[in-house]
């Protein structure tokens, strides 16, 4: 009689053991992507400007495992446009990283005017890698949600819509995807739910938006720099031509009056009257008079040619400036070798 309890308890622990190993099973499976970015985060020996980047972007526990565990590249040469081939492949923006089998790559653009657009980017990179992270059935709700939110903000914010332009081609998956990274590391003014979701890898979000308006703001500076300075050219412009087509009838009107006036002046005296000799006098000094204005008049119009031109080099100048930069973000143009200071 002692042996029946045991017998009895026996199947019911059984069961318990069953459960509790599907049980382990279950979360091993649904946890499977956690146990391998903490295996590839603790297995990569980041480079210094990897650890460097990774600090400045302020990131939660979360985030640090996800850019870890995605072995963040950071590389100024040609190399870079290898790792990130299928997705230059057609591209014609500036493509300053991507992730690629589970791999984040960033293009090192080192110019101190352009300051925190690797930052920037890694942050949207990041974001890329976490979306694909999202269980299914997640993702497409919060995809739904991005659609929606973009919907109602684009048609009150039009650098916004041309902003995701380029990706107009795509699937209505994939277009969540980039407008989760877009929002993520570049808008602000967020609803609380989507801070609240980016909250999940980022301490302070606010510094990678406030970093991207930063460098954007150099070339939109430089947009509003040219704009401006086209606009006071052209007001220059027709002003000058005005002024130069007034002040050439007024020298043929000149011209006209001194050539009359010589003709009084080369007849003979004794046929003059004292009138007619005053008169000639009046019109003498009414024409240095004149002669003396379309002097100072000629001398105006120059200054304001020469500050024209002084303009138009200025523009040109703002150009350059621009194509310079511009060619800072070209990974085309990258040396075939890493640069020294990488």
């Amino acid at each position: 009689m002692s042996g029946r309890p045991a017998a009895r308890l026996r199947p019911i622990i059984v069961t318990i053991l069953a459960c509790a190993l599907v049980a382990a099973t279950v979360g091993a499976v649904m946890n499977r992507q956690l146990i391998s970015d903490h295996i590839a985060a603790a297995g990569f020996e980041a480079p210094s400007p990897v650890l460097e980047l990774q600090q400045s972007l302020h990131l939660t526990d979360d985030g640090t495992r996800i850019f870890l565990a995605s072995h963040p590249t950071l590389d100024g040469s040609q190399h870079f446009n290898t790792q990130c081939a299928e997705l230059l492949q057609g591209v014609t923006a500036h493509v300053l990283g991507c992730y690629v089998d589970d791999r984040i790559h960033l293009f090192n653009v080192v110019d101190p005017r352009v300051a925190g657009i690797v930052q920037v980017t890694a942050a949207h990179e990041l974001l890329h890698a976490a979306y694909a992270r999202m269980r299914p059935g997640d993702r497409s709700v919060l995809a739904e949600k991005l659609r929606k939110l973009y919907k109602e903000r684009s048609q009150a914010d039009p650098d916004l819509a041309k902003r995701m332009e380029m990706y107009s081609n795509l699937s209505d998956t994939a277009f969540a995807g980039e407008l989760h990274s877009i929002l993520g590391s570049e808008m602000e003014d967020l609803p609380e739910w989507l801070e609240e979701h980016y909250a999940q890898w980022f301490e302070d979000r606010s510094s990678i938006t406030a970093t991207y308006r930063a460098y954007q703001g150099v070339f939109q500076g430089l947009k509003n720099d040219s704009n401006s300075l086209r606009e006071r050219m052209r007001v220059l412009r027709v002003d000058v031509e005005k002024r130069k087509a007034d002040y050439d009838i007024a020298i043929e009107a000149y011209d006209a009056d001194a050539a009359e006036l010589e003709q009084q002046l080369n007849a003979p005296k004794r046929s003059k009257s004292r009138a007619t000799i005053e008169s000639e006098r009046e019109k003498q000094r009414d024409l240095e008079e004149r002669r003396t204005e379309l002097k100072e008049t000629l001398k105006g119009l120059q200054d304001d040619i020469d500050h024209y031109n002084e303009q138009r080099a200025a523009l040109q100048q703002l150009g350059e400036l621009s194509t310079e930069l511009e060619q800072q973000l070209d990974s085309a143009l990258a040396p075939v070798t890493t640069r020294p200071t990488e």
